[in-house]
């Protein structure tokens, strides 16, 4: 770790602006510390990116978003709707810059940089939920036994096999098996006979992230903790010993800290104190379908970037990478897309019988990393820009930065995040 003599005495009073995975996480971690914290959100738990999203706990496929595989979809693809990968083809200078910069960091020696970054925090995930439940924090986290990981053929399995080689060689664990399609099917009745490949990952986990985060927000609340929802923070402004935040009440209030952990709209207040990295929204949909025979675990089928979880009696499907605008309204073609691409996949009956149609917007780095820690200011900090990763990652960010904020050293899984880099 490393010292930093800027903050003299830890916080009392914190601000965490944003109710997802990440700043409840951050809150709990707080409270740990003896620190006192009230919570905002513009709309209330989980209503961003923390509800629809497929839960899965999955430190072994935590990588950076940018890679060589994305830049092959092409230009002509991904203005497709039905594109897993797809920008609408409207004039958007932010967003231009935004993928020029995420086409730069698609190379081989880059993404290896990257992930080099994440391993050490990929590490710590799974035991930051173990602490949240050692701690009270009720929601249940299931083994993912097993993992599926589904192909039409060897061939479309190889590139996965590959970046899993790649995975290992940067130091991150994840032990797995090779299946054939009969292999699989046996293991899970619900593939369909076109698949005839698999690989099956070992020590993972998936949660209901919707009833997960809001499990941590009654436990945060329960010791103490004011959450305040429906209400926007519309400015934030520090001092020489204090800092302030507005809402849309016009109402203010002032803490000795405030946390931005605002998902996709990170960027909206940290820009302001040096945060120039652009998050842009790179959302994601899903539905759900009531089937008769639930899967022991998630189904999963990158060749089409679909993703699939039981929770409870229901299997959640989502998937898709859509840049656009985190408030656009939910496309109904993406929709139709998750549909088609995995009806060949899958043995059920109605896929068109469903339920919680949603979109929510992945906060996404042109590099891949999040944004954790100091901004110029010491009395902000921002914790978000986790792409993909916010539910796996979002608990072990919460303990890592309220080390930081409480002791003023940076913990080393931190360093690489800064996010004023």
């Amino acid at each position: 770790m490393t010292s930093d003599i800027s903050v003299r005495t830890a916080p009392r009073d914190v601000a965490v602006v944003g109710a997802g995975m990440v700043g409840l996480a951050t809150a709990w971690f707080l409270q740990e510390r003896g620190v006192s914290v009230t919570v905002v959100d513009r709309h209330g738990v989980a209503a961003g990116a923390s509800w629809g999203n497929a839960g899965w706990l999955t430190p072994g496929l935590a990588t950076p978003l940018p890679e060589p595989a994305v830049l092959r979809y092409g230009v002509r693809a991904m203005l497709s709707p039905s594109s897993p990968v797809y920008v609408p083809p409207r004039p958007d200078p932010r967003l231009v810059s935004f993928l020029g910069r995420f086409a730069r960091n698609s190379t081989a020696a880059r993404w290896r940089r990257a992930m080099d970054a994440l391993v050490p925090i990929n590490r710590r995930s799974l035991a930051a939920f173990d602490r949240l439940a050692a701690g009270g924090v009720e929601a249940v986290t299931h083994d993912a036994a097993p993992f599926l990981v589904a192909y039409r053929n060897e061939g479309e399995r190889a590139p996965f096999l590959e970046e899993l080689d790649h995975i290992r060689a940067a130091g991150q664990d994840i032990e797995f098996d090779t299946l054939t399609g009969s292999q699989a099917r046996e293991i899970e009745p619900l593939l369909a006979p076109s698949v005839g490949a698999a690989v099956r990952l070992h020590g993972q986990r998936f949660i209901d992230p919707g009833d997960y985060v809001h499990q941590l927000a009654e436990a945060v609340r329960s010791r103490g903790a004011r959450i305040i929802t429906g209400h926007a923070v519309t400015r934030v402004r520090d001092s020489a010993d204090s800092v302030v935040i507005e809402t849309s009440d016009r109402v203010e209030r002032t803490f000795d800290t405030v946390v931005l952990a605002t998902g996709a709209w990170l960027g909206q207040h940290a820009r302001r104190f040096g945060v120039r990295t652009i998050v842009q929204a790179g959302r994601g949909y899903s539905f759900s379908v009531k089937i008769d025979r639930i899967p022991a675990g998630p189904l999963y089928f990158p060749a089409q970037r679909v993703a699939c979880t039981p929770l409870g009696d229901r299997l959640r499907i989502a998937g898709m990478m859509e840049f656009r605008s985190a408030d656009a309204a939910l496309d109904h073609r993406r929709i139709t897309a998750i549909t088609d691409a995995v009806r060949p996949l899958l043995r059920v009956a109605d896929l068109d019988n469903r339920a919680d149609e949603w979109v929510g917007p992945r906060p996404c780095t042109p590099d891949g990393l999040p944004l954790i820690g100091r901004t110029n200011s010491r009395r902000v900090f921002a914790a978000g820009g986790h792409g993909m990763w916010g539910i796996t990652l979002g608990p072990a960010t919460g303990e890592l930065l309220a080390e930081l904020m409480t002791s003023g050293r940076t913990p080393a899984e931190l360093a690489p995040f800064s996010p004023t880099r």
